[in-house]
């Protein structure tokens, strides 16, 4: 039994050994910290001085390009994700720390160039830090990236942004949609014909004469009943009494 224990000890610490050994070299191919940073220096003060002098021109990109060494197409989007950071960053100040470093590199007449692998350093500005991204593969810049570090704060105001933007987005295109649909119904009626307008106006004007003709009947025919029942009565005037109705008698002798 304690030959089994030794021999799974010995093992193990082989195993650690080896282990130790394989970080030791993998930390010898990874680009020196400081090395890091000061390319992560240089390349933030040359997008700092391209966005100043040409604002993105291309021309001078295309320029800058053949004197970094970098291709056009990699510097081009470099310079686009910087000047988008720039607006929140602010000012460029100074090139603060590395936050990533799997970066390989080779020494070359005393100096260490990039192979593979990937830098991030931490960019300070007037307003906020940013985060630039390095990306190398086969000695050869593919990518630079630069974006905003904000804080969590920050962050969670601007994903609450935009939440509300988005729902009140979908709320009014829904709304829009919604009056559209109620518009459907009154569509027909636009092109329905006009109606006839009648002329009201005419018909008052002949049923205020109807009327003024009955009123004018019916004062004669009062002033004649009242003319007779004065002379069955024997009196000259009527002024003894008054007519206020007109009936018509149901057994009439006339």
């Amino acid at each position: 039994m304690k030959k089994w224990l030794i021999i799974l000890g010995i093992i193990t610490c082989m195993a650690g050994l080896t282990a130790c050994g394989k970080q030791e070299q993998d930390a010898e191919n990874v680009m020196p910290t400081q090395d890091a940073l000061d390319l992560g220096a240089s390349l933030a003060r040359a997008l700092d001085q391209i966005e100043v002098v040409s604002q993105g021109s291309s021309d001078y990109v295309s320029y800058a390009a053949a004197q970094l060494g970098i291709d056009e197409a990699v510097l081009e989007n470099a310079v686009a994700s910087w000047m988008g950071a720039t607006g929140d960053m602010g000012n460029y100040i100074e090139t603060v720390e590395v936050t990533e470093n799997t970066m390989e590199y080779e020494e070359y007449y005393g100096s260490n160039y990039p192979v593979s692998g990937t830098i991030s350093v931490r960019l300070k500005g007037s307003e906020h830090d940013a985060i630039m991204e390095i990306v190398c593969d086969n000695y050869a810049l593919i990518s630079i990236s630069t974006n905003i570090d904000y804080t969590f704060g920050e962050s969670m105001a601007r994903a609450g942004l935009n939440t509300l933007l988005g729902m009140g987005t979908v709320f009014a295109v829904l709304i829009l949609i919604s009056f559209i649909i109620a518009a459907f119904g009154l569509i027909p009626k636009l092109f329905e014909p006009k109606k006839p307008v009648e002329n009201k106006k005419a018909d008052d004007i002949v049923s205020q004469i109807v009327e003024r003709e009955e009123l004018s009947d019916d004062t004669e025919l009062v002033a004649v009943i009242a003319a007779a029942i004065a002379a069955y009565e024997g009196s000259g005037s009527t002024d003894g009494f008054v007519v206020r109705s007109i009936r018509k008698a149901k057994n009439s002798k006339w």
